[in-house]
């Protein structure tokens, strides 16, 4: 049996800058990325502390130091500069292995930098 499980988060980092006009997903600063064992075109949730919002989309590669995370395209107008966000990957795995499995979890700092 295979089971969805989670894999990695980013908790609480905050939208630096918002494109509504992008084709679609969310930059995440490379730095980000590579801590919390996301990689780039990564299917993600990102869920809006502020609001309530819950959407999938994305990763493209942000700046690496820069603490950027912008949301792009339709979903722009569902998180908004300056909301608080928790950003979620899940894998499918073996039921057995899942059992062992430790997700990777960071927790930035306020500025979004680790």
């Amino acid at each position: 049996m295979q089971i969805e499980i989670l894999k990695s988060k980013i908790h609480r980092v905050k939208i630096t800058e918002a494109n509504l006009h992008y084709i679609g997903s969310i930059t995440i600063d490379e730095d980000l990325m590579e801590a919390a064992n996301i990689i780039e075109n990564e299917k993600v949730h990102v869920v809006d502390i502020d609001n309530g919002a819950r959407l999938e989309t994305y990763v493209i590669k942000g700046t690496r130091g820069s603490g950027m995370i912008c949301m792009n395209g339709p979903a722009a107008r569902k998180i908004s500069v300056g909301d608080t966000v928790i950003i979620i990957s899940y894998c499918i795995m073996d039921f057995e292995l899942a059992k062992k499995h430790k997700p990777v979890i960071i927790f930035p700092k306020e500025d979004n930098r680790l």
